[in-house]
């Protein structure tokens, strides 16, 4: 396996930002004049998507001419109606790019609310207190995902902004069909937030087969639809969040509201195996996670030669790997705008090979051994979405977005309909305290005003001579990075079809707890399997993280789409 010997990366944020659109009109300026004559270059457009309302969203915008940024933001605010559990307005993610032959990456993260502290979800004898930063009001962090889109759209977009919204306005206007999968999370919500917020006020009447309808949402995006941006950071939406937050005991403020931001940064770029991987840079955790994890995997090539993919000795050393991968994660990775993240260090290849060498191929190695620092933050909720999406122009988007925990904060927004994200959580809320082992974790992901959480999404694409070759992501917290590498290695080392290679077993080790595999209940570890990665050392653990790769692949010049059968997702190719 031939490692390629270059790696670009940069965390600077670009000079260019688009949010001054929003001050006055809908249409792209003059600087980024929109493409208009490209030759296609794939025989159809693709999208893998979180469910079938969002595939049909994405096939009315490209049959109305609309590319592959167009269609994603349609199907960003269209999950924000059909997919309320993780699609969301009231919350925020990361989008990679590649339009025109040139990559990109947009953060719309949320951010700490300007009254937000270091330790406000601590008692007075410095406790954390239990489901502060998980429920109400206090847990939320202010939106990005509006803001996210606009910039996306009005930068790269074809169609009339108008036009992108037409989808979610209807199916929040005239509804839409609640399946099974839908209704067992809304059930188990309502349990989760019974009394601590107005959840059921809103979702009460949500029953499985029955159409849906979402008045007070539909108003909203009416008005984004018509003003832009500035709705809902300036305007009648705005207002309403900011009354609700005052009644709730909030910390966001119309203040805070007006002044988000999503930032243009620079991906993190990285040679592999002849592919150009183009993933997520800080605050997200992942991307960086990927490409240490591609790049250590490829340097132990004589140690995976001839070891069956899942089999005990594969699991051993796949857990090796993220172990350090885990280590350099929570001592490292945080807001880049607060804290210098040393990503070009992290992904020299001299580094990995160093931290490749330490792997024992025999037994695991000991836990307090792996430097540097063993502190976690708060572990990330798994409950995110993904959707990919390439166009026959061969422009792509890869985009992961997230309110944290179903149904985020469990508040919805009054008159408005919008499910605030509890995306404070993803916070260390006090850092600095040892951990099991007697050391401490980095001040890096702490909370300050402003300060963007620590993230996993990863969204990514892989291109080849210039062209895109696979888009990729999947929801999952901590587990979305080492989800999308286990696929990425089925696929291009072990040559399985994206479809098989999407639904195979998948498993996760995060350094803590020690020596501790985690598996899934859609393909279990168990059997002969468990009692032999046990004899290795290892302790096994079912989660219920399977995640929901989407996932394109493009053969030739023919996209070959391919939606997680964990979940509810649709593939589908757009002539």
């Amino acid at each position: 396996m031939k490692l390629v010997e270059r790696t670009k990366i940069s965390t600077a944020v670009a000079l260019v930002s688009l949010s001054a659109l929003s001050a006055g009109f809908l249409e792209a300026s003059p600087a980024f004049a929109r493409e208009t004559s490209q030759p296609a270059v794939l025989t159809a457009s693709a999208v893998a998507v979180a469910d079938k309302y969002a595939a049909d969203a994405a096939e009315q915008i490209f049959k109305e001419g609309g590319n592959a940024v167009d269609a994603a933001v349609a199907i960003a605010f269209s999950l924000a109606v059909t997919y309320p559990e993780a699609g969301n307005i009231g919350g925020g993610g990361f989008m990679t790019l590649y339009v025109n032959g040139k990559p990109y990456f947009l953060d719309y993260r949320e951010r700490a609310p300007l009254a937000a502290t270091r330790t406000m979800y601590l008692d007075d004898k410095g406790n954390v207190i239990e489901g502060k930063s998980l429920y109400g009001y206090d847990a939320v962090g202010v939106p990005g995902t509006v803001d996210g889109m606009w910039e996306a759209q009005h930068r790269f977009g074809k169609l009339k902004w108008k036009q992108v919204l037409a989808p979610a306005i209807h199916y929040a206007r005239d509804g839409f069909l609640v399946d099974e999968q839908l209704a067992k999370r809304r059930d188990e919500a309502s349990k989760e937030f019974g009394g601590k917020t107005n959840f059921d006020q809103y979702f009460g009447d949500m029953k499985e087969g029955t159409t849906f309808r979402q008045p007070d949402l539909a108003a909203v995006l009416t008005r984004i639809a018509n003003d832009g941006a500035r709705d809902f950071y300036d305007g009648k939406t705005a207002d309403l969040i900011a009354a609700a937050m005052k009644e709730g005991n909030g910390l966001i403020t119309k203040r805070d509201l007006e002044e988000y931001k999503a930032v243009w940064r620079q991906p993190v770029e990285a040679g592999w195996n002849g592919y150009e991987i183009i993933t997520a840079p800080p605050p997200s955790s992942g991307g960086v996670g990927l490409v240490q994890l591609l790049k250590m995997k490829a340097m132990l090539a004589p140690q995976f030669k001839d070891v069956q993919l899942n089999s005990p000795q594969y699991i051993h050393l796949i857990a090796e790997i993220e172990k350090r991968v885990f280590a350099d994660r929570a001592q490292y990775l945080g807001d880049p705008d607060f804290y210098k993240v040393p990503v070009a260090q992290l992904t020299d290849d001299a580094y990995l090979a160093k931290r490749a060498a330490e792997v024992d191929p025999d037994k695991p190695s000991d836990t307090k051994s792996v430097q540097p620092g063993l502190g976690t933050s708060m572990p990330e909720k798994a409950e995110t979405t993904h959707f990919s999406v390439v166009d026959k122009w061969g422009n792509a988007v890869s985009n992961t977005y997230t309110i944290n925990g179903y149904f985020g904060s469990g508040e919805v927004v009054p008159g408005a309909g919008i499910v605030l994200n509890d995306e404070m959580d993803d916070f260390s809320s006090k850092p600095g305290v040892p951990n099991m082992f007697g050391v401490v974790g980095s001040d890096a992901n702490a909370i300050a005003p402003k300060k963007r959480p620590l993230s996993s999404m990863s969204p990514t694409i892989l291109t080849k001579d210039g062209k895109v070759a696979l888009v990729i992501g999947t929801p999952g917290g901590s587990r979305i990075f080492t989800s999308i590498f286990q696929v990425i290695n089925n696929v291009y080392d072990f040559k399985m079809p994206l479809k098989d290679a999407v639904a195979a077993m998948r498993f996760h080790h995060q350094l803590l707890p020690p020596n501790t595999i985690f598996w899934e209940p859609y393909e279990p570890i168990d059997g002969d399997l468990a009692k032999q990665v046990e004899a290795k050392g290892y302790v096994l653990k079912g989660q219920d993280f399977s995640g929901d790769i989407q996932a394109i692949k493009i053969d030739g010049d023919t996209p070959n789409p391919v939606s997680d059968p964990r979940g509810r997702g649709v593939s589908r190719v757009i002539q």
